[in-house]
C-alpha cells in the first residue's frame, strides 16, 4: 500500500495497484493490498463491475503483453483465493470466460490458461440451511441419555454443530447484514444465530424439566461442567450460549435450586460469567481469544457489533462525489472479516457421532425453539412460585396452566409453506435416530420405560398415549412418524391467524418475538399486536411465525405488507445513510440471551432502566 495515499484512493487506483503488485512472471510482491481489495471491493462496486474493468483494461490499445499477463495473474489469484464468488455468481464467471475467449482469439493461449473458472468446485452446499449429517464408518456405542452423557462429549458435539453452521457463513452474509441492518433474506446467518439461541433455550428447558430442586441443581452443575469443557475447547460462542441459558432469569430466580449448588461450582460459574461479560467492550473475552492458538471459535455477536460500529462510524467514501474509497474504514473492516475467515480454516479435532448429532439437532436444539420466553418463565414459576408473605394468610399458588401438546406448539410456531418432502425426510431421520438409541431391547418398538427415558432428556414430548394410537402399550416407528406428520399437517390450519400490528413507543426494555433482538430507539421503536400483545421489529413483523392466540372472528385485520425482497448476492452500496439505532438492533440477535435475563424481574431484582 506504499504506492497509494493512506487515507483514500479511487477504484481505478486500487485496481492499478493490484495489477502492479504482480511481476511479469506472476510472482506476487505484496499480497496485503491485493487480498484486502479482492475481499472488500463489493463494499464499493459489484464483482461483475470489477471483472468488466479488468476486461476493458486488457482490451485497451496501450495494453502491453506484460500488462495483460499481470491482469491474468491477478484474475488467477482472485479465482484461487475467492473461488466461491465465481461459483455463486454466474454472471461473474461468464465475464471471466469472455476474457479467456478473447485471449484465445488473440493467440494468447498461455495467458488464457491462467484464468480457468471451470475447475472451481461447487459451493452450493454452503448455502443450504439444513444439511444432512454423513454417517461415519466407525460407530461407537454410547449412552445418549442426558443424565449420563459425559460433559466432554456434549461440549464437543455442540461445538461440532455450531462450527459446521458457522463455516457456511460467507463474506456476502456479513456484508448484507451490515449494509441492510438485518438478517432478512440472509438465511445462513439467521440460522447460525437461531442455533445459538436454541442452545440457550434448550438448557433452560432441561433444567426446568426436573421436578425437584436437587435434580435441577444437578442439571445446572452438569451444564457448568459443559461450559468448562467448551472453554478448554476454546469455543467461546457456545460458551456464551450456555452461560446465557444458565444466567437467564427463568433459571437464576430458582432460589431453592441454587441452595443445592456447591460454592466451588458457583465460583466456577461466576468466573465464566466474568469472561463473557460485556464490561469494557468484552475486554476479558477479547484478551483470552487473542491469546488462543489452533482451533478457536469466537463469539460472533461481538464481532458483528465491531463490524457495525466501524461501518456506522466511518463513511465509505472520503469525498462528496463518492469517488475516493475510505481506506482506513476498508482496512478496519478487513481485519475483522479476515479473522472470522481464518476461523473457518482451522476445524476442531472432533469425531462426531451422527446419531447424537441428529438427536441434538432434531429434538434438543430444534423443537425447543417453539417455546417463547414467557412460556419458559411461566414454567419456572410453576417449579418455584414467587414467595409471598401476606398478613394472616398463607399463600395460595395459582393453578398451573395446562401445557399444550408438542403438536400444538409446532402448529403455532413453525414457519408455514415448508416442503412436504423435506418435512417427511426430516421426521423419518429423527425417528430412526430415536429408535436406534432408545430401543434398548431392539424389538422395533418403544416401550413405556424406554419412552420415559426419552422424555427425561426431551421434556417437551407429549404423553405416551398420544403416540400409542392402537393402545397396545408400545410405540412403533409408523406411529411415531404419523404423530410428527400430524404436527406438520396442522400447520396449514394453525397459521392463518394474522396479527393487528400498530407502531408502538416502548418505555421499558422490550425484545422482538421473531429475532429475539432488543428493540432499540426512543420513539415508535417497534410494532405491537393490539390483540395478543406480541412485540417485534418493523422488519420482522411480516416474518413472525406465531399465531395470534387471542384473536376472535369479530376482529378485523389487515395483512401486513410483505418485506421488499433483495438479492442474496453482493448488494450494491446503499445511498441511504445507515442509522446507528437501526443497525445496532441486529447486533443483539445473538447477545440478547445474556441481556434477556435482566428483562424479567425476580423477587430480589428490579428490571433495568435504559
Amino acid at each position: 500500500m506504499d504506492s497509494l495515499p493512506m487515507e483514500s484512493a479511487t477504484i481505478d487506483e486500487l485496481v492499478d495497484a493490484c495489477i502492479q503488485a504482480f511481476e511479469d512472471s506472476g510472482k506476487l510482491k505484496d499480497s496485503s493490498l491485493v487480498r484486502m481489495f479482492l475481499m472488500m471491493h463489493p463494499w464499493y462496486l459489484p464483482s461483475t463491475d470489477l471483472a468488466k474493468k479488468l476486461l476493458l483494461k486488457s482490451q485497451e490499445d496501450g495494453c502491453t503483453p506484460e500488462l495483460r499477463s499481470r491482469i491474468c495473474h491477478l484474475v488467477k489469484y482472485w479465482i484461487s483465493e475467492f473461488p466461491v464468488e465465481f461459483n455463486l455468481n454466474p454472471a461473474l464467471a461468464e465475464q471471466i470466460r469472455d476474457l479467456r475467449e478473447q485471449l484465445n482469439t488473440e493467440g494468447n493461449e498461455r495467458q488464457s490458461q491462467l484464468i480457468d473458472v471451470e475447475s472451481v468446485p461447487s459451493y452450493k452446499w454452503k448455502r443450504q440451511v439444513t444439511q444432512r449429517i454423513p454417517s461415519v464408518s466407525k460407530k461407537r456405542k454410547m449412552s445418549l441419555l442426558f443424565d449420563h452423557l459425559d460433559s466432554s462429549e456434549l461440549a464437543e458435539h455442540l461445538t461440532y454443530l455450531e462450527y459446521k453452521s458457522f463455516c457456511k457463513i460467507l463474506f456476502q452474509d456479513y456484508h448484507s447484514f451490515v449494509k441492510h441492518g438485518c438478517t432478512v433474506d440472509n438465511p445462513i446467518l439467521e440460522r447460525f444465530i437461531t442455533l445459538f439461541n436454541s442452545v440457550s433455550q434448550w438448557i433452560q428447558l432441561m433444567v426446568l424439566s426436573k421436578p425437584t430442586p436437587q435434580q435441577r441443581a444437578a442439571v445446572i452443575t452438569h451444564f457448568i461442567r459443559v461450559a468448562q469443557k467448551l472453554l478448554q475447547l476454546q469455543n467461546f460462542n457456545t460458551l456464551m450460549a450456555v452461560v446465557g441459558g444458565l444466567s437467564n432469569s427463568s433459571i437464576s430466580r430458582l432460589k431453592d435450586t441454587q441452595t443445592h449448588i456447591s460454592n466451588d461450582t458457583n465460583k466456577i460459574f461466576n468466573s465464566l460469567i466474568e469472561l463473557v461479560t460485556s464490561c469494557g467492550n468484552y475486554s476479558q473475552y477479547r484478551r483470552r481469544f487473542a491469546d488462543c492458538s489452533g482451533f478457536r471459535f469466537p463469539i460472533l455477536g461481538v464481532h458483528l457489533k465491531d463490524l457495525i460500529a466501524v461501518h456506522v462510524a466511518l463513511p465509505d467514501w472520503t469525498n462528496p462525489e463518492k469517488t475516493r474509497v475510505n481506506l482506513a474504514k476498508t482496512q478496519q473492516l478487513y481485519v475483522i472479516l479476515q479473522e472470522l475467515a481464518l476461523v473457518q480454516t482451522t476445524p476442531p479435532n472432533i469425531e462426531a457421532n451422527p446419531d447424537l448429532l441428529n438427536l441434538l439437532t432434531e429434538l434438543g436444539v430444534s423443537l425447543d425453539q417453539y417455546h417463547t420466553e414467557d412460556e419458559i418463565y411461566q414454567l419456572s414459576l410453576q417449579r418455584e412460585p414467587r414467595s409471598t408473605k401476606p398478613v394472616n394468610s398463607s399463600p395460595t399458588p395459582s393453578p398451573a396452566p395446562k401445557r399444550p401438546s408438542m403438536i400444538d406448539e409446532w402448529a403455532s410456531s413453525v414457519k408455514p409453506k415448508a416442503d412436504p418432502a423435506i418435512i417427511t425426510k426430516h421426521i423419518e431421520k429423527m425417528v430412526e435416530s430415536v429408535f436406534k438409541n432408545f430401543d434398548t431391547d431392539g424389538d422395533g418398538h418403544i416401550s413405556r420405560e424406554e419412552f420415559e427415558s426419552i422424555r427425561n432428556n426431551f421434556p417437551y414430548l407429549s404423553k405416551f398415549g398420544e403416540l400409542d394410537t392402537n393402545q397396545d402399550g408400545k410405540i412403533s416407528r409408523e406411529e411415531m412418524i404419523d404423530y410428527f406428520m400430524k404436527a406438520s399437517s396442522l400447520l396449514n390450519c394453525k397459521m392463518g391467524f394474522i396479527h393487528t400490528f400498530t407502531e408502538t413507543t416502548y418505555v421499558k426494555p422490550t425484545f422482538c418475538e421473531h429475532c429475539t433482538g432488543f428493540i432499540w430507539g426512543f420513539y415508535k421503536q417497534g410494532y405491537k399486536c393490539k390483540v395478543c400483545g406480541v412485540n417485534c421489529h418493523k422488519a420482522c413483523r411480516a416474518r413472525l411465525a406465531m399465531e395470534c392466540r387471542k384473536r376472535t372472528k369479530s376482529i378485523s385485520h389487515e395483512t401486513p405488507p410483505a418485506l421488499q425482497a433483495r438479492s442474496f448476492s453482493f448488494p450494491p452500496p446503499s445511498n441511504t445513510p445507515v442509522n446507528l439505532q437501526n443497525t445496532e438492533i441486529l447486533v443483539h440477535l445473538q447477545l440478547s440471551v445474556m441481556q434477556r435475563s435482566k428483562n424479567k424481574p425476580t423477587n430480589n431484582h428490579k428490571p433495568p432502566v435504559h
